[in-house]
């Protein structure tokens, strides 16, 4: 029996998704909980790898067992006592055995959250950049960004991948309530580091210390020693995982 779980969680304290030699990371914490609450082995494969310090509001991941669990809100909630406060289940369910939570996804969507002032509740939450910023023009530069499909200048030099494309559904800048600025992008995936590297060569642009032709410049060339510095993973989250239609069909959301 194959299941999906998805799942929330502020990752300020953990080294990452994936499992670590020497931190502990959310995969890890929430192998450890499920096969405490199962007694039996359990082993999660999630839909993406986030960084250290970065957020999900929805992420999903998906383990394997031999028999059949009886779901219901009770062992939800029993899971989520076992897991720490900053990691919480939504809602476990049934998939097909070649249903598979990272190549099944075809969408991932990502904000990031600046704020000009500081915070005293959004410690972590938020990356507090307190130069004024032109957000007319990073929306013009995210218009460029949408013309290409090669990232590279944008991935961290070690990515282990095999292409650089990535296919942008949208991306665009916003001003919320208050001083809040969020970034919003979609794309079918995302390269190690793309979105932080995005954002702050777009910080660049925003205080006029790029121009748009350079930007368009550096994505052409492919090199990511000519893009701007990545902007903290503490103001990023990934808020959203598409699937193929009726592959979330079984989900059951529960309080």
């Amino acid at each position: 029996m194959r299941y999906f779980i998805e799942l929330s969680y502020r990752g300020t304290a953990y080294h990452g998704w994936q499992t670590q030699a020497n931190g502990s990371s959310v995969q890890s914490t929430l192998e450890a909980a499920l096969t405490k609450r199962l007694r039996k082995p359990v082993f999660v494969v999630g839909s993406g790898r986030t960084d250290a310090g970065v957020h999900a509001r929805q992420q999903f991941a998906h383990f394997d067992l031999e028999e059949p669990i009886l779901l219901s809100d009770a062992l939800i909630y029993s899971i989520n006592c076992i897991l720490p406060e900053d990691i919480a289940i939504r809602t476990i369910f049934p998939v097909r055995p070649n249903d598979h939570a990272r190549f099944s996804a075809i969408s991932r969507y990502y904000q990031y959250h600046i704020t000009r002032y500081k915070n005293a509740f959004e410690n972590n939450l938020t990356y507090h950049f307190r130069p004024e910023l032109e957000v007319d023009r990073m929306n013009e530069a995210c218009q460029v960004l949408l013309k290409y499909t090669d990232f590279k200048s944008f991935s961290k030099a070690r990515a282990n991948v095999d292409h650089f494309r990535c296919r942008l559904d949208f991306a665009y800048w916003e001003r919320g309530e208050a001083d809040l600025l969020t970034f919003h992008i979609k794309a079918n995936r995302f390269l190690w580091g793309m979105v932080r590297t995005i954002v702050g060569t777009m910080l660049e642009i925003g205080q006029n210390r790029m121009s748009l032709e350079k930007f368009e410049q550096l994505i052409v060339a492919q090199d990511r020693t000519i893009a701007g510095r990545a902007a903290p993973a503490n103001g990023l989250y990934l808020v959203d995982v598409g699937y193929p239609a009726g592959l979330l069909a079984q989900r059951i959301l529960v309080g």
